[in-house]
């Protein structure tokens, strides 16, 4: 194994749950206790599409496994959702996931 490779997977060990969990935990915190409805907004989306994502992981676990740059992957994907630069957890929550929950919501009320 060479030591790029080992470096990697070392580096993924500590930016993983780092940018994955402690960071938007902290970043939560901060939105809950402001003033602004938009962080609440980034966080809340990034909360539900990691839930999405940790539950594909669970269903596809023996097919992920297979892919050896998935980790890595995975950690550039998050830290495009997370990084307030960025906010691509509110972009794919605006874009894909809010369409269809608008539809559910509507049909819903109608059928009351």
């Amino acid at each position: 194994m060479s030591k790029l490779w080992i470096f990697i997977t070392q580096v993924n060990s500590i930016a993983g749950p780092v940018l994955m969990l402690l960071y938007p935990l902290y970043a939560s915190v901060v939105a809950i206790e402001s003033t602004s409805k938009v962080d609440d907004e980034q966080w809340l989306a990034y909360w539900i599409i990691y839930s999405f994502l940790t539950l594909m992981e669970m269903v596809l676990a023996s097919l992920l496994e297979w892919v050896p740059i998935y980790y890595t992957a995975k950690v550039f994907l998050v830290a495009w959702l997370v990084l307030p630069q960025f906010k691509g957890a509110a972009f794919l929550y605006e874009r894909f996931a809010r369409p269809h929950i608008r539809k559910y919501i509507t049909s819903k009320k109608v059928n009351e």
